[in-house]
């Protein structure tokens, strides 16, 4: 198989069309890219050989990237922009699978669809062994070309990577992809390990490269754009709480300690600010006699600063389990820096959940211990925000104080009920500053049970559904 030739090359537009739609859906896709950035990826384009794929791509994502977060979305619209053909991603839809024959030793057995499946999956085992990138990637070509094609429509060809998954099953070869790597080897011990690792990276590299050339035909039948907003997962700080799903949450515990990190800097600057307090003149002029009669040293009376005192108050409803799992883990990382960190849950009740989030605490256990030891049902398991605002200021009374930051977590639906606004309204007076983050886009505020458009009236409220809207919230804390 000839070098690849970046298709920008024979596009309409040229090389520099080419590359500025890429940077434009690296920046939809939640990059920030900016003007230098895009100036640099230019440069880079004449500065490596534009026929390695490999170099290419390391080269623009250098300039365009500033976390490693990113790179599985860049990956995903480098493929789409840059893909692995010998010609332009619209004329992709005409290659011919015979194109791909050499990826295999001979040739495919035709007619029987048990015999070319058993075939593929042979090669497919051989090419695994070996870890050649290029010629499992080649296969993966010739897989979704055989295997991988739906029934046509009118709309064109469609392609599925789970019809070519579910075909060779590869994760049921690893018994002897272990074997060929180990060869004679004895089992067991740090050479097993190894070659289990290495059997895992080689079939999720395949696994990456039916996705990607899936995606690649789907491009040449319904266009670039529209599988780029399809294709690329939003990056963690932009998953909405509510539609988080498990394999996001890893991502978002990575971006609470830095969230912490800054809540704590700010407020401990705060309290460097405010440890000296009015000037002691009689001190003052004292010093200064040494120095004859110029102050060239100020003596301030000292001022007493209270510790930061901060209260949470998180819904633990499943309604917004996402958010509350989150805000719960900001809460596990502020007891890390401050310990006037008080945490309550509730769903129809409240309890104090301050004792599961003990400095070095697994936070996910502690999460845990929360829904089977915490008081925070005492009817029916559904929100009641009315009754659950009204045990906590009966309960704990002197919580919420004049040094006291009250944080109030969740999405204001009361299911109908009692609201408790004087209770909220009396605890917001006595704090220092007071604070909700709802997690619900603010157009659905006051829609069908939601209470949030009444809350806001007697408390600030912030729409919070991502961690990068809930950095915006701590900045401007």
């Amino acid at each position: 198989m000839s070098a690849p030739v970046p298709s920008a090359a024979v596009e309409p537009g040229g090389l520099a069309g080419h590359l500025d739609g890429f940077v434009r859906a690296v920046r939809e896709a939640g990059v920030p890219v900016g003007i230098s950035q895009a100036v640099d990826a230019a440069e880079v384009l004449t500065v490596v050989d534009l026929l390695d794929r490999e170099q290419l791509r390391h080269g623009l994502a250098a300039v365009l990237l500033r976390r490693a977060a990113q790179r599985p979305a860049f990956d995903v619209l480098f493929d789409l922009w840059w893909p692995l053909t010998d010609r332009p991603v619209a004329d992709a839809a005409s290659d011919d699978p015979a194109e791909d024959g050499d990826a295999a030793d001979g040739p495919l057995p035709v007619g029987d669809p048990g015999a070319l499946t058993e075939a593929m999956r042979a090669e497919l085992l051989r090419l695994l062994t070996e870890g050649d990138e290029e010629s499992l990637r080649r296969f993966a070509r010739l897989a979704v070309d055989t295997l991988g094609a739906g029934a046509p429509s009118p709309s064109g060809q469609s392609f599925f990577s789970y019809r070519v998954l579910r075909a060779l099953s590869p994760d049921t070869l690893v018994a002897q992809l272990l074997a060929g790597l180990l060869g004679d080897g004895d089992r067991g011990g740090l050479a097993e390990q190894v070659a289990r690792q290495t059997a895992k990276e080689r079939i999720a590299a395949f696994r990456t490269a039916v996705e990607a050339e899936v995606r690649r035909r789907t491009a040449a039948e319904k266009g670039r754009d529209k599988v780029a907003r399809n294709a690329v997962r939003p990056l963690a700080d932009q998953v909405d709480f509510l539609r988080a799903q498990q394999s996001d949450l890893a991502e978002l515990r990575r971006t609470v300690a830095p969230l912490a990190r800054r809540l704590a800097a700010k407020l401990s600057a705060r309290r460097r600010l405010g440890r000296e307090g009015r000037l002691d003149f009689r001190r003052t002029v004292r010093a200064s006699l040494a120095t004859g009669g110029m102050p060239l040293v100020t003596h301030h009376r000292p001022r007493a600063v209270h510790k930061p005192e901060l209260v949470v108050l998180c819904d633990v409803s499943g309604s917004v389990a996402g958010f509350s799992h989150f805000t719960l883990m900001l809460t596990q990382a502020l007891r890390e820096h401050f310990s006037g960190v008080r945490a309550f849950a509730f769903v129809d009740s409240t309890d104090e959940v301050t004792r599961f989030f003990t400095p070095g605490a697994d936070v996910v256990d502690a999460i845990a211990r929360i829904g089977r030891e915490a008081d925070v049902v005492s009817f029916d398991g559904h929100s009641d925000y009315g009754n659950a605002l009204e045990v906590f200021a009966e309960k704990w009374p002197g919580a919420v104080g004049p040094k006291t930051s009250l944080l109030v977590l969740g999405d204001g639906r009361t299911n109908y009920r009692q609201p408790g606004l004087p209770t909220l309204a009396d605890l917001v007076r006595r704090s220092r500053s007071a604070h909700w983050l709802n997690p619900e886009p603010r157009r659905l505020w006051g829609s069908g049970d939601s209470a949030a458009d009444r809350y806001r009236e007697v408390i600030p409220m912030v729409e919070v559904r991502t961690a990068a809207q809930l950095a915006d919230f701590v900045t401007t804390l």
